[in-house]
């Protein structure tokens, strides 16, 4: 039996949305305070249906080989069995809400 390759679900906020992407490799990058998402992952382009959302991710993620995410817009990252639909939505309730202040390394 083979081992399937993971797929995560990054769920992260930039510039007053939510983007909920897929992808097959994260790991916390060199850059101090930022999270490495690479090989993103879009639905098959066979489908009848075709979402807008999607659509505007992949224009937006094309050409795209590695996304550097600072690590206080993570929301949460689910490893999942199959691929859901990546998506844009405004985020809402979060008028005054600000990320906790992280203290600078010390060097």
């Amino acid at each position: 039996m083979s081992k399937r390759e993971p797929i995560y679900k990054v769920i992260f906020l930039n510039q007053g949305q939510v983007y909920e992407m897929y992808a097959k490799q994260i790991f916390q990058s060199d850059l101090w305070g930022f999270l490495e998402v690479e090989e993103f992952v879009f639905g098959e382009r066979s489908q009848l249906v075709v979402d807008p959302s999607e659509e505007k991710l992949k224009a937006q993620f094309d050409g795209v080989v590695r996304s550097f995410v600072p690590m206080h817009s993570i929301v949460r990252i689910d490893e999942v069995e199959r691929l859901g639909t990546p998506k844009i939505s405004e985020a809402r309730g979060m008028g005054n809400v600000m990320p906790f202040p992280m203290p600078m390394p010390d060097k």
